[in-house]
């Protein structure tokens, strides 16, 4: 919450000025220093900079509520995916305003996933021109983005589409492309204007794992910190904004092989980041998402894609809020995702940063 913009904390006109010359611009920049330190730097008496601490502090603390109140507020609201029974599950799709992962090897339909909420939701205000414009953030840190792609699904899914509205509906998906940890944490940081320009009712960072996998050695321990309070913050910024905007947030997690016992240390299991496209390890090891435990417990809702016996893969729900233990058979189409029509199948879940993933075996790769 400290990551606020004083620009949305309430103060007056002039404050805001001396604030912006004196180069404070968040909530944080001015919670750290201390009364002495911001009447220099702003040039204000005593009580004027008590009444800017109190203010900023009022708007980055944790609003509380009690637990009647939490049960009164069940006003969940969804937004779909276009899987519908994967919808059905999920009371109504993903849950806004909170972190939903979707984790799985290469060419299991991650980034076509994303693809798909996207343009169901950039196609909102195409299709009903009585709403405003909704536009959708799209992070990519992967170079993984297709146009031609967005708009295949688009018009697949809705082939009443003309010209004109392939060119709105592209209009309103944002990408940014971001290649190092630090330009994405500042990206994330620097978002809220943007969203509130743009009525963004959709962001997507696809994926949050591959620059800190790039940039972090996690077999040094030093490093493992580093990258674990990194991807902390990363969480926070992005769970924030999800509750200020009331909107849904998509990160896709790659996978990774993990060594030992289940009940060891996150450092212990984090052993050796697996090969997108390797084949099932052998004893004593297993194929799990990445980025570890505690980044598990950082999103609210984890779905994990697997492999299948070739064309079919299969979805599984590994945690949420609002859902039970669930599987979904599907193949990759030009429509993005599509279900068989078997419906959804329970299985036996465990913690979800210790879930096995199906990978393809070295026969599928050859074939």
């Amino acid at each position: 919450m400290s990551s606020i913009k004083l620009k949305r904390v309430g103060l007056e006109n002039d404050v805001l000025q001396k604030c912006s010359r004196a180069k404070l611009s968040t909530c944080q920049d001015i919670l750290s220093k201390n009364e002495v330190e911001l009447m220099k730097l702003l040039d204000l008496g005593l009580f004027e900079v008590r009444s800017v601490l109190h203010t900023v502090s009022r708007k980055a603390c944790p609003q509380f509520l009690t637990a009647l109140e939490m049960k009164k507020d069940q006003s969940w609201q969804f937004c779909e995916t276009g899987l519908k029974d994967l919808d059905l599950v999920l009371k109504g799709g993903l849950l806004i305003a909170t972190l939903t992962e979707i984790a799985g090897p290469s060419g299991c339909g991650k980034t076509q996933f994303c693809l798909m909420v996207a343009s169901k939701v950039a196609h909102m205000s195409v299709s009903n021109k009585k709403i405003p414009t909704q536009s959708v953030v799209y992070i990519d840190t992967e170079n993984a983005f297709s146009a031609e792609r967005l708009v295949e699904i688009a018009t697949s899914n809705n082939p009443d589409m003309c010209d004109e509205d392939i060119t709105e509906l592209a209009s309103n998906v944002h990408i940014f492309f971001e290649e190092t940890c630090a330009s994405l944490l500042n990206r994330l940081e620097n978002m809220e204007e943007f969203l509130i320009e743009k009525n963004v009712k959709l962001m997507v960072v696809d994926s949050i794992a591959s620059l800190v996998r790039k940039e972090f050695d996690n077999q040094l321990n030093k490093n493992l910190i580093e990258r674990t309070n990194l991807l902390a913050k990363e969480a926070n910024i992005l769970k924030y904004l999800a509750e200020s905007f009331s909107i849904p947030v998509i990160v896709t997690n790659q996978i990774t092989t993990r060594y030992g016992k289940r009940e060891e240390t996150e450092q212990q299991e984090i052993d050796a980041d697996t090969s997108e496209d390797m084949e099932t390890p052998g004893e004593g090891g297993y194929v799990t998402a990445a980025l570890g435990n505690t980044w598990s417990h950082c999103v609210n809702t984890r779905l994990i894609v697997q492999y299948l016996n070739a064309p079919y893969r299969q979805i599984l729900i590994a945690k949420s809020p609002v859902a039970p233990f669930a599987a979904f058979v599907y193949r990759i189409q030009k429509k993005g995702l599509v279900l068989e029509d078997e419906g959804s199948q329970s299985y036996k879940g465990t913690d979800p940063g210790l879930q096995h993933i199906r990978v393809r075996s070295s026969l599928e790769n050859m074939g």
